[in-house]
């Protein structure tokens, strides 16, 4: 027993010294046998591998990791892998905030293609946002979706973006929409030199917020989604508020309810899913003018990652810090838009003009602005993109295993199925004239043939259609304020150029 003590000793202390002389415990016969196979013996066992997505990319951990890391290199996959992430989170969130939970994930992901058009006769470019019914169907979106068209319908100003038009094709519904070419305002704030704007910039901005939120909420409709990265500016580095998909209307004398927005820019009344009116509004104008001028969001910090409860305790509890970038009235401003009782917010009693009353904003002519006859403080250079990810915006995959049906049309009927961009003419009329190629049942598309396309240039010139989706004020024609029924053309017809190149446009 003593003998076998004193072996097992000496080994071990051979051991921890490394085996003696230059080996250090280094075994070659050891070593040999540990050695991983050749590459070309392994053909067999390629072959019984599964080579589909999940078997690859989820359940092996090393073939996970690779996946990922492939898809860091593509900008067009990257948002997709976040996405991936952001559904593992929803799949572990409590029952209670999952309905929540869900609206934001559907909210920043149900995102359409966006491409720009052109008008043939004019050369004037627009944005056209393409929403795939099939996604819209898969992910239950079609509420949101009219929703915003709904919205834009009724809304005409220079600050918020205009609908043009508005179609149908066989897989898409879509709107074109004012293009905005100089970028969204987190770009700016966060990727062009130092983070934030001066002081004058930043009032300038908030002003046309404010003139956007008032023309809003004089249509009794409640944005709920203002932050950076729907604020995008003009070729003349005015802005425009951009996505209304969580924007609702708001009836006469009633208030509602409802956790809808984005973290870290929700009131405290919609963290604590209490009733309101406009009031969300004017303290997330408070949290964008805080961050505009000290460069990063009044309740996070950007780049790090806190949890979702501590950001609403911050908002419920925490008042915010001033560094030295604030002037009195900008730390007076963002104060008094960031009270945490909206009975004693600004511009909830008083409205915008409540707000643009502070004396911040004593150096802007809001007439002249309304106008738009003042000049922006920053213009964009047009040969400039201005944006972080060229490809941000494209579809990961198409949608498998959702089939359009019949009545998946009514969702999207909301207008008498003879409305028509063709003023004057029914649609019988026009595909007996020749000018329009017929449609197949529901959503089905026709070729046109080269005489009804000159017919329907021809027609396009007599109908002064191309100075219609020119003009700012579209509320006289209600053409332009619905998507077609089943029994309509899906258009876009031969004056409009769909440029299928896609590429960061804002709109």
């Amino acid at each position: 027993m003593e003998l076998e003590n004193i072996v097992a000793n000496t080994v071990l202390l051979k051991a921890r010294e490394g085996g003696g002389g230059n080996r250090k415990g280094k075994s070659k016969k050891w070593k040999q046998m540990l050695q991983f196979p050749h590459i070309s013996l392994c053909e067999e066992l390629r072959q019984t591998l599964e080579k589909d997505y999940n078997s690859l990319c989820e359940k092996q951990p090393i073939g996970r990791m690779l996946f990922r890391q492939f898809c860091d290199t593509r900008p067009e996959l990257r948002r997709c892998v976040r996405f991936l992430d952001a559904v593992a989170e929803y799949e572990v969130t409590p029952d209670e905030k999952r309905k929540v939970c869900g609206q934001e994930l559907l909210e920043k992901y149900l995102n359409p293609k966006v491409c720009a058009c052109q008008v043939r006769a004019t050369g004037k470019m627009y944005a056209c946002k393409k929403l795939e019914k099939k996604r819209i169907k898969k992910r239950k979106g079609e509420s949101m979706a009219l929703n915003e068209k709904q919205i834009l319908e009724k809304v005409n100003s220079r600050f918020v973006v205009s609908l043009a038009y508005a179609y149908e094709t066989k897989d898409a519904l879509c709107l074109v929409l004012t293009l905005m070419n100089g970028g969204d305002l987190k770009f700016h704030i966060y990727h062009m030199g130092e983070a934030g704007f001066d002081e004058k910039r930043a009032v300038f901005y908030a002003a046309e917020i404010c003139c956007g939120l008032e023309d809003l909420h004089r249509e009794r409709i409640v944005y709920r989604d203002l932050k950076p990265e729907n604020i995008l500016l003009d070729d003349h580095g005015h802005i425009r508020i951009s996505d209304l998909g969580l924007a609702v209307h708001v009836p006469e004398g009633q208030t509602i309810k409802g956790r809808v927005g984005t973290v870290g820019y929700m009131a405290p009344e919609v963290v604590k899913n209490e009733r309101y009116t406009f009031s969300p509004d004017w303290w997330a104008l408070g949290c964008l003018l805080y961050e505009m001028i000290e460069g990063q969001s009044p309740f996070q910090q950007r780049k790090k990652k806190i949890k979702r409860e501590e950001v609403e305790r911050l908002v419920k509890e925490v008042t915010e810090e001033y560094s030295s970038k604030f002037s009195e009235d900008a730390k007076s401003l963002c104060k008094m838009l960031l009270a945490k009782d909206p009975n004693e917010r600004l511009g909830c009693q008083g409205g915008a003009t409540e707000v643009k009353a502070h004396s911040i904003f004593r150096s802007i002519n809001f007439k002249r602005l309304e106008a738009g006859m003042l000049e922006a403080p920053f213009i964009p250079d047009p040969q400039a993109i201005y944006c972080k990810d060229v490809l941000d915006i494209e579809q990961f995959s198409t949608v498998k295993g959702v089939e359009l049906e019949p009545k998946d049309d009514s969702s999207t009927v909301k207008c008498p199925l003879e409305a028509s961009p063709f003023p004057g003419k029914t649609r019988a009329e026009r595909v007996k004239s020749g000018r329009l190629g017929a449609t197949g049942p529901g959503l089905e598309r026709t070729t046109v043939s080269s005489a009804q396309t000159g017919a329907a240039a021809e027609t396009l010139r007599e109908t002064g259609l191309l100075w219609k989706l020119q003009r700012q004020r579209r509320g006289t024609d209600e053409a332009l304020r619905a998507w077609p029924g089943p029994g309509s053309s899906p258009l876009p017809p031969e004056d409009l150029i769909l440029f299928t190149t896609f590429a960061h446009l804002y709109f």
